[in-house]
């Protein structure tokens, strides 16, 4: 049950009858793997930590660089040189002590990768390269797990849910193939702060009803932002029944 301690903490959103008490009691129910703690990642666990969910998850073997401090808002000056895990759990414990936090601050293998998926409820990809989010995608799919896949980079971002359990859902890989060898990294061709503070914040609200239940999750849709005219598309997406990743799943 909720204490009195949680239901004045989570107050706001138990207002919505769309959550109510059930509904806050599922999040604290949730686990959640955040692959990635960068400026994606900063405001999901940021936004999930706030709102109650029971357990994150959080993976990242990189340390906090003065670059990342202009977009991953988790993270302040006196984090640079920490690990990114350990700039977070400092964070989101100071926000929300009632979180369970777990740290996987090494660099998964396929083994260790398909442990932490199968241990969730709901992963949340914002990685910044393709291969990750290839091998993410192969984790959630073969455990049947929804994964919430967010991108940025420069002034564009897209952000799409593939969710094994429905038949009708594609997955990453029906979406992008095996991806480009030219793929540039925001390393190489830089993007704006606030920019991956919106798709983060999306993730984290399709992450909140996957868990608590309600709404209408971006499944089949990819949801395209163009933030230099502050536009927003969005394209249907089908599953591909030869897909290698997906296509046999429900044969």
């Amino acid at each position: 049950m909720l204490n009195d301690q949680e239901l004045l903490r989570y107050s706001r959103q138990i207002l919505l009858q769309h959550i109510d008490i059930d509904g806050q009691l599922r999040l604290k129910q949730g686990r959640v793997l955040i692959i990635g703690l960068g400026g994606l990642g900063a405001p999901v666990a940021l936004y999930l930590v706030a709102a109650g969910v029971g357990e994150l998850h959080l993976a990242d073997f990189d340390t906090v660089d003065l670059t990342n401090l202009q977009r991953q808002i988790i993270h302040d000056t006196d984090s640079v040189g920490l690990t990114k895990v350990d700039s977070a759990v400092r964070r989101l414990t100071a926000i929300n002590p009632e979180v369970r936090l777990v740290s996987h601050s090494t660099a998964m293998d396929e083994d260790s990768l398909a442990g932490a998926v199968a241990a969730v409820d709901v992963v949340l990809d914002c990685s910044d390269n393709f291969a990750t989010r290839e091998a993410v995608n192969a984790a959630c799919v073969t455990a049947a797990k929804p994964l919430v896949s967010g991108a940025a980079i420069r002034l564009e971002g897209q952000l799409s849910v593939f969710d094994p359990r429905r038949p009708e859902s594609p997955c990453y890989h029906c979406l992008y193939g095996h991806g480009s060898e030219a793929e540039l990294t925001c390393s190489e061709a830089g993007v704006l702060g606030p920019l991956v503070g919106l798709v983060g914040s999306l993730q984290a609200l399709e992450a909140l009803k996957l868990l608590a239940g309600f709404g209408e999750p971006l499944v089949g849709r990819l949801l395209l932002i163009d933030a230099l005219g502050t536009r927003f598309r969005e394209l249907r997406v089908k599953r591909d029944p030869c897909c290698g990743v997906c296509g046999n799943r429900h044969a």
